[in-house]
This record gives C-alpha cells, sequence and structure tokens, in this order.
C-alpha cells in the first residue's frame, strides 16, 4: 500500500487523478467527458513540457483513466 501512496504523491499524480473524477461527474455523456479530459491531460503535459519537464504518457493515462 505504501507503493502505491508514494506512487500518486509523485508528481502530484493523485491530483490528477481527482481532476478526471470530476471532469468524469460533470460531464453530461461520456463522449464529453472522453474529449475533455483528453484536452484536460494534453493540456496539462504541453505546460511540464514547455516548463522544462518530459511529456509523461503515465501522468496523461492517469488523468483520462477516471473521466
Amino acid at each position: 500500500m505504501d507503493k502505491i501512496i508514494s506512487f500518486l504523491r509523485e508528481k502530484n499524480r493523485f491530483k490528477r487523478l481527482i481532476i478526471g473524477l470530476l471532469v468524469g461527474l460533470f460531464a453530461f455523456n461520456p463522449w464529453t467527458a472522453i474529449y475533455s479530459a483528453t484536452v484536460l491531460a494534453s493540456c496539462l503535459e504541453l505546460k511540464n513540457k514547455l516548463r522544462g519537464s518530459y511529456w509523461d504518457w503515465l501522468d496523461w493515462i492517469l488523468t483520462l483513466l477516471l473521466s
């Protein structure tokens, strides 16, 4: 359990899961949720890339999982 918690705390991954969950809850239908979460995850990763980090596909996928 400690491994999972430390994994989610790394690079604020738990915040991405919460945001993905909120996008999924407030979308009116599944297609809107998928589209919105894809745009959101891509924008978050672009922000990281522009600030000198690397594009992290794992973070991108985690954001989409709970949408």
